[in-house]
């Protein structure tokens, strides 16, 4: 069975890609990161140098030839940016990709999108698919749900092809580019330290990357699911971020830092300040409102739904999870330094 891995250089594609290699599958792995690229192929992995968002319809069916499953995992995912940007790489591109999928009918295509559609800046419990927010909060929350519904219109038109979409709730991980690198450039910017509203009080859930990759199988390899089926992914350990982040940066990974408690409404006029700023400078704010919301509000996932049709529980613990992310960025730290 070959699969083809898109996003393969970065975050979860990395992850699923060397995965996938280790567990003996033939990969076709496409990407941006000429050196992480390079990796892959080491590992003999099939690698395509290729952007997506730039990528001809021709270009993309042409990834598909001789493959059985695709893992879609490319995305642009950042809280501010060009609409146009967002679309680009996370509508137009999954279209392209969908289509060809279809057209061929491939067995199997998943699609990672995010929960980050329910946010509404209020606290959310146990949050079920089939809700979403009356406005999106972000560009990439609106893009990642137009794609969602390119799919399921795909879906009706091509019943050969078994298209599923997870969303994945906070991944954390190795090759992590987005969580903790923030976190790590937030601290050092500041002098130390961590400034958070309601003091890291609100109630999250996390996803170690190790299983969403076996989601993505498991999405893969169910013979029943529905068509165009979305599951809620996380670790099934919600807890306050305060608590997950102390575990992490300072027991695991020794990091001094002093936590400093701020007033949500506070934070939210800062970056809305630098929101406007940043309107002029085209350069992503330290901070937005959806950032400063994704860390005052509550959010859960009701997982229910991935239990019962996609079998999916997570493999690896939130507290094991916690030590190989630790350990990949001790590793890679000492690599980089």
């Amino acid at each position: 069975m070959k699969y083809l891995v898109t996003g393969a250089t970065s975050g979860l594609g990395r992850n699923a890609a060397e995965w996938l290699l280790a567990a003996g599958f033939k990969v076709r792995a496409s990407g941006r990161d000429l050196p992480a690229g390079a990796a892959l192929a080491a590992r003999g992995a099939e690698f395509v140098p290729l952007d997506l968002a730039l990528a001809s319809p021709a270009e993309c069916a042409a990834l598909l030839d001789g493959i059985d499953a695709l893992w879609h995992c490319a995305a642009l995912s950042a809280p501010w940016g060009d609409p146009a940007a967002f679309q680009a790489a996370n509508l137009d591109a999954t279209r392209k990709l969908a289509a060809a999928a279809g057209e061929r009918g491939l067995p199997r295509f998943v699609q990672v999108s995010t929960p980050s559609i329910y946010f509404d800046f209020q606290h959310r419990h146990e949050v079920g698919e089939e809700f979403r927010a009356a406005r999106f909060a972000n560009a990439y929350a609106a893009s990642k749900y137009a794609a969602e519904q390119a799919i399921r219109e795909l879906a009706a038109r091509h019943p050969a092809t078994r298209y599923t979409m997870l969303r994945p709730r906070a991944l954390f991980g190795p090759h992590d580019r987005v969580i903790l690198p923030r976190l790590l450039r937030q601290i050092e910017r500041d002098g130390g330290v961590l400034r958070l509203p309601r003091g890291g009080a609100a109630v999250l859930d996390l996803t170690y990357v190790g299983n969403v990759v076996h989601a993505l199988q498991l999405a893969t390899t169910q013979p029943q699911l529905p068509a165009a089926a979305v599951y809620n992914i996380s670790n099934h350990q919600p807890g306050r971020l305060i608590d997950l982040l102390d575990r992490l940066l300072r027991q695991e990974m020794g990091l001094a830092y002093r936590l400093q408690a701020l007033p949500y409404p506070l934070l939210h006029g800062v970056a809305a300040g630098m929101e406007a700023v940043a309107a002029l400078t085209r350069r992503e704010p330290p901070l937005t409102r959806y950032s400063v919301g994704a860390v005052n509000f509550d959010m859960t996932l009701d997982n229910r739904r991935a239990i019962a049709e996609l079998g999916y529980r997570p493999i690896v613990p939130l507290a094991e999870g916690i030590r190989r992310t630790a350990a990949w960025q001790r590793g890679k730290e000492a690599v980089d330094g």
